[in-house]
Formats: structure tokens, sequence, C-alpha cells
């Protein structure tokens, strides 16, 4: 049996914080104006709000990693409590990367998956650098897994049904 090996690890960009961080810094700045206006320093205590706010997103974002190995994708999220969500390779169905214009500014891109995975439909690896690499490296390793464990997506349509384009479903045959 072979061994499992990670391919590739990565985490969102801080970039997805942007309004967070300009929001807590308008806060702060108005804080800081009516403590000096009041002349009335207890309200610089409020201003350990926006701070932990700001830290709090910092590691909402830096604690939600992607690893691409050999067999599966593992996404893990949660700065106290961890969840670990996994998808068999050759269950994913389909691959889209859109670079929104901010993205394109900064080098980002975001990758949304479909999968036939029952928990996990749809999945969407946001913001993450060097999406082009990332895409065709899962895409191959969704092949090599499809070949090595025999399974093909097949669509087909319902044929009872009024409207066949309304009905296609597909899903994941595992060939003996």
């Amino acid at each position: 049996m072979e061994q499992e090996i990670s391919l590739w690890k990565g985490s969102p960009s801080q970039w997805l914080n942007l309004a967070n961080y300009l929001t807590a810094l308008l806060i702060t700045t108005g804080i800081s104006m009516v403590s000096l206006l009041t002349l009335n320093p207890m309200f610089l205590i409020a201003l350990v709000t926006p701070l932990f706010f700001m830290i709090w997103k910092f590691l909402v974002i830096r604690c939600y990693t992607f690893e691409l190995t050999t067999e599966r994708l593992r996404i893990t999220r949660g700065v106290v409590n961890q969840h670990i969500d996994e998808i068999e390779l050759y269950r994913v169905k389909d691959s889209v990367l859109f670079r929104s214009w901010w993205m394109r500014l900064t080098g980002l891109s975001s990758i949304a998956l479909e999968t036939s995975d029952g928990s996990l439909n749809k999945i969407v690896l946001p913001a993450i650098r060097h999406g082009f690499t990332m895409r065709e490296a899962l895409r191959k390793q969704v092949e090599i897994q499809r070949d090595k464990k025999r399974v093909r997506e097949v669509d087909y349509e319902d044929a009872l049904s009024i409207h066949p384009a309304t009905t296609t479903t597909s899903s994941s045959i595992l060939f003996p």
C-alpha cells in the first residue's frame, strides 16, 4: 500500500479581512476622537474591543488551512475547536477557478469544487496564492485517483421526466 504524500498546503489570504480591518480601524479612530474631545481617558479602554476583533479575525483566517495529498483534500478550520473535513479526490466532479478584480490585483484566486460527496457538495478554497498551479495539481490527482480506484463519473437523465434537462443527475460508480 502506498503512503499518502502531501502535495500542497495553504490557507486563505488575509486580504479577505480587509473590510474587517478597515471597520476596526474606523471604530478605533472614532473612539480615539471621542476620548480626545471629552478629555476622558476611560474611552481609551474601549480601544481593546476593536483590537481583539482584529486579532480574532486574523486567527480565524490563519487557522483555516487546506492540504492536498495524493488521496484527499483536507480542510481544517477553527481557532479554539478544530473542524476537519476530508474529501476523497475521486469524488471531485468539477473545479472552477475565479478571480475578482481585487484578487487579480493581489495575485490571488479562489477555487470552487463540485463533488459527489453527500456532506460536502460544494467546496470553496477562497483567496489562495498560485490558484492555477493548485487547480492543475488537483485535477491531475483526481484523475490518478479515479484510475487507481477505477471510478468514473456518469451523468444520466431521468426517463420519466417531462423536462429531462432539469433532472440530470450524476453519481460515482465503482467498477469491479
